[in-house]
C-alpha cells in the first residue's frame, strides 16, 4: 500500500469521527490543525509545473513534512494527537529513503524511492494539509 492510500484510509477515519460528532474539535485542536496545514504546506506546497525538484530537495520537504506533523503531534493529545501519529506512521516510509547513492560503507538499510513513491508521498502530504486546514476552518 503506497503512502497515499495509508493517508486516505485515515483521512476517510478522521472525517467520519467529525461528521459523526465523536471527534469534538476544540478551538485549540482547530488552531493546532491550521497551524500543521501550514507547516506541511510550507514543507512541500504545490507541485512544480513541469521540472520536479531534485529527489534530494524533495526528499527534505518530506522530511520537514515530517517534523512539522511531530511538532504538532508534541503540542496536543486526545483524537487529534491519535490522528497525527497515525499519519505519521503511515509517512514512515519516507525516513528509509536516501537520496545519494550509497557510499563505501553502510547505508542503515535504507533505500532509494521510485519517482513515483516520492510523488505519492508528497501528494499525500498535499491531502493531508487540506485536510487538516478544513478541519481548522
Amino acid at each position: 500500500m503506497g503512502v497515499q492510500s495509508a493517508v486516505a484510509g485515515l483521512i476517510t477515519e478522521a472525517e467520519q469521527q467529525v461528521r459523526d460528532g465523536a471527534w469534538d474539535l476544540t478551538p485549540a485542536d482547530r488552531a493546532l490543525a491550521l497551524g500543521a496545514a501550514a507547516g506541511l504546506e510550507e514543507a512541500v506546497g504545490d507541485p512544480p509545473p513541469e521540472d520536479p525538484l531534485p529527489d534530494i530537495e524533495r526528499l527534505a520537504h518530506l522530511r520537514e513534512a515530517l517534523a512539522a506533523l511531530a511538532i504538532a503531534l508534541a503540542r496536543t493529545h486526545g483524537r487529534l494527537a491519535w490522528f497525527l501519529a497515525a499519519c505519521i506512521e503511515a509517512l514512515t516510509p519516507v525516513l528509509h529513503w536516501r537520496a545519494l547513492p550509497p557510499g563505501d560503507g553502510p547505508d542503515f538499510d535504507t533505500v532509494q524511492p521510485a519517482q513515483e513513491q516520492l510523488a505519492d508521498a508528497e501528494d499525500a502530504v498535499r491531502r493531508l494539509a487540506a485536510v487538516l486546514a478544513r478541519i481548522g476552518a
